[in-house]
């Protein structure tokens, strides 16, 4: 009878550490993401919550979302070399 109640026990042990870890490598995952699309995936979000709060996300994050998508396609296009150092001023200037 107490070897069932022991096996329970660890068993749910298990479980729960199963779930942390899975919970974990979401949160990391998503701060990946987060930090690779940069600025244009976070003025989504903000133009998300604010339209879940009830207010114009065109002014907020819907149209700087699509600014800097434009600026990173036009970026895109750029050669970028070892030999031209300006290249790389132009991308920090936004």
């Amino acid at each position: 009878m107490q070897r069932k109640r022991i096996g329970a026990k660890r068993q749910f042990g298990q479980g729960m550490t199963e779930y942390l870890i899975v919970v974990a490598l979401i949160a990391v995952s998503s701060i990946v993401v987060f930090s690779r699309f940069g600025q244009t995936m976070r003025n989504q979000v903000a133009g998300l919550t604010h339209e879940l709060v009830g207010t114009d996300s065109t002014k907020y994050g819907v149209k700087y979302a699509k600014q800097k998508a434009q600026y990173a396609a036009d970026n895109a296009q750029k050669t970028k070399s070892m030999s031209d150092y300006s290249s790389y001023k132009d991308l920090q200037k936004r």
